[in-house]
Order: structure tokens, then C-alpha cells, then sequence
């Protein structure tokens, strides 16, 4: 592990901390994350309770959080880090770690505000990818997983019958324009913002501009909660293509 980048250059390094209770794991992924020039990696914890110490103290961009672990479990840290207390104002994205394609924790961990989910035993490649991925901002749904993801999420909502958290993000929906909503219902099939422009003949820029607004009109975090927030409010059916 090294400190911050060079002087001048900071700006475009990003930082990182392995939150994961398998040493083996977290030296893996350091020593991949380590070797490339954009990524710099400033802490590891073995448990969530020292991961969100961890994290306090070194204030990363990226964290890779795993679900599983003890003392307090991903989800729990990943809440305090995406909701932090009075006075503590550094709020970093949060990627999580899980050993299942889909994992009941994944789904309240993209309510809280996590960015995204990644498989460990996904191809190095796919990591260094999601770790610049989610440092711009973007959630990190694969395509292959995020309708299903969504989908059986939605489905485990609703027999629970709360009525009352459905309807009001549709009554949201309604501050919206004709275009948002369009978009937004692309962004919550898995649309990247570059396959949105293709699809509505729009320069990527503009879709870019559409889906800032969209955040900041439905007070969002990111991209994983506006896929979250396409199927509550009713604008996405499971099933939907």
C-alpha cells in the first residue's frame, strides 16, 4: 500500500480501501489493485467494525466491502459509511463483495447507497474495471444479473403488502418529464448511458445531463438506487425486458 499519488496527479488516483475477513482475499485483490497506476490502495480490514475505523481515518474513494464477516456484518458498514453520523462529512461509494450471484444482503445494501455488487471470483480485469466504474460515479450492475437481481428484489417487496412505500415513489415520478421518465426506465433495465444515446438518438452527453436531473428531482445516490426506485414506484414490472 502506498499514500496519496503524486503531487498533481491525485485527483485521478483512486483510493481504496478491502474491507473482507479472509486475509487471503484481501491480499489478492491489494496486490492486484496495487499494481496499477490509478488505484492506490490505503487500507484493509478484516471485520466491518475496523473497516468503517478503517475507512473514518483514511477517507477512500472506493470501498470493496464484503458481505459476510464478523463483528459487523457488510451491510451494517456499509449503512454507517453511506450514512454518516453528524459532523462526518466523507461518504465514499461502496462496492460490495459477495459469493453469490444474488444475495439477500445485496438487495438493502443498494437501498442504503452502495454502488453496486461484484462476484469474488469474478476475473481480475472485472475488478479493476468496477473499482474505476464505480469511482465515476456510476453503480456497477452487470447486465447479465441486474433485471433478474431487480426483479426477484421487487417480488420479495411486495407480499409484505406496504402500499404506502410504492406510492409515494409514484407520486414522484410525476416531477418528472416525459424524457427523464424514459430514461430512467432504460437506466433501470441495465442500460449504460452510451446504450441509453443509441437507443433514443441522443448525443451521450445530453443522457448524461438527464440522468443528473433525475437524481437530484428524486434525491438519489446513484444509479443503483434509481434501478431500485424504477421498480417501487411502479414505472418497471418484474419481468420487463
Amino acid at each position: 500500500m502506498s499514500g496519496t499519488g503524486a503531487p498533481g496527479a491525485s485527483s485521478q488516483v483512486t483510493r481504496v480501501v478491502i474491507v473482507d475477513d479472509q486475509a487471503m482475499v484481501r491480499a489478492g485483490f491489494a496486490a492486484l489493485l496495487a499494481a496499477q497506476s490509478d488505484i492506490d490502495v490505503v487500507g484493509e480490514a478484516a471485520d466491518g467494525l475496523r473497516g468503517v475505523e478503517t475507512c473514518r481515518n483514511t477517507r477512500p474513494d472506493v470501498v470493496l466491502m464484503d458481505v459476510r464477516m464478523p463483528e459487523m456484518n457488510g451491510l451494517e458498514a456499509a449503512q454507517q459509511l453511506l450514512e454518516p453520523p453528524p459532523g462526518v462529512l466523507h461518504r465514499p461509494k461502496v462496492l460490495m463483495l459477495t459469493t453469490f450471484d444474488v444475495d439477500d444482503y445485496v438487495y438493502e445494501a443498494l437501498r442504503v447507497g452502495a454502488s453496486g455488487f461484484l462476484l469474488k471470483d469474478a476475473p481480475p480485469a472485472d475488478l479493476i474495471a468496477a473499482v474505476r466504474v464505480v469511482a465515476a460515479g456510476e453503480a456497477l450492475l452487470a447486465p447479465s444479473v441486474t433485471r433478474r437481481l431487480i426483479a426477484e428484489f421487487a417480488k420479495q417487496q411486495r407480499p409484505h403488502g406496504r402500499k404506502s412505500r410504492s406510492s409515494a415513489p409514484s407520486s414522484r415520478l410525476k416531477g418528472l418529464t416525459d424524457r427523464e421518465t424514459e430514461v430512467l426506465g432504460l437506466v433501470a433495465r441495465g442500460l449504460s448511458n452510451s446504450e441509453i444515446a443509441e437507443s433514443l438518438f441522443l448525443a451521450e452527453q445530453t443522457v448524461k445531463t438527464h440522468v443528473s436531473r433525475i437524481f437530484t428531482k428524486l434525491d438519489l445516490r446513484d444509479r443503483a438506487q434509481a434501478v431500485i426506485f424504477a421498480y417501487e414506484s411502479g414505472l418497471i414490472a418484474p419481468g420487463d425486458q
